[in-house]
């Protein structure tokens, strides 16, 4: 009888990001990032629902994840993965990827992708952010800054759901060695999310 059966599926999450020079190839960071599980499982079902928010609308940048000593030495901080209402630790920045948006302004290059092959049980989200070289405003001439604080030396970023109110809430994020974003150098994110069913029956 099916009735003696329980079903035992799930949803896995897990994402990556590559942060590197796009004229020359040179990967700056390149690692995994926390999951926030209950944001996500939110705009999962606001998604499958189609309440028209909770899909991937923005990356948030910031410059509050990580402390350096007088002797260099850099303390990470952990990321922000719970309470519906986390946030980055210091946000400065941050811009719209979803290519769909009136308000992106350069959808070729800052865009939302889902690839999958047939046959998987995954498929994965590709996010990509390009900083040009003009953005954001107000950041140094060249990347030679001594401050980590500086607003545009980034150590923290994450992907951000839509939502009417204007509050969307923080999916995923991830800390990482202070990076400098000045009018010299382009940088782009590569961020993939990778969704995965899980799925199988118990007796």
């Amino acid at each position: 009888m099916i009735d003696n059966f329980k079903e035992d599926n799930g949803v896995f999450l897990q994402g990556h990001i590559k942060i590197f020079d796009p004229t020359n190839g040179e990967i700056i960071v390149d690692k995994r990032n926390a999951i926030h599980y209950e944001n996500m499982s939110i705009s999962l079902a606001e998604s499958l629902g189609n309440a028209g928010e909770g899909f991937i609308y923005q990356m948030a940048f910031g410059n509050g994840g990580t402390s350096i000593d007088p002797t260099g030495i850099i303390t990470y901080l952990t990321p922000n993965s719970t309470g519906t209402n986390a946030s980055l630790y210091n946000q400065t920045f941050i811009k719209v990827v979803d290519d769909r948006s009136v308000n992106n302004t350069d959808p070729a290059r800052n865009k939302i992708e889902s690839r999958h092959v047939s046959g998987t049980n995954y498929t994965d989200i590709l996010v990509s952010c390009l900083l040009d070289y003009g953005e954001p405003a107000g950041q140094d001439a060249v990347d030679n800054a001594t401050n980590a604080d500086s607003l545009y030396v980034f150590d923290e970023l994450g992907l951000v759901s839509y939502s009417a109110s204007g509050q969307g809430r923080l999916l995923t994020h991830v800390v990482f060695h202070p990076v400098q974003k000045s009018l010299n150098r382009l940088v782009q994110i590569d961020y993939t999310v990778r969704v995965q069913s899980l799925t199988g029956f118990n007796e």
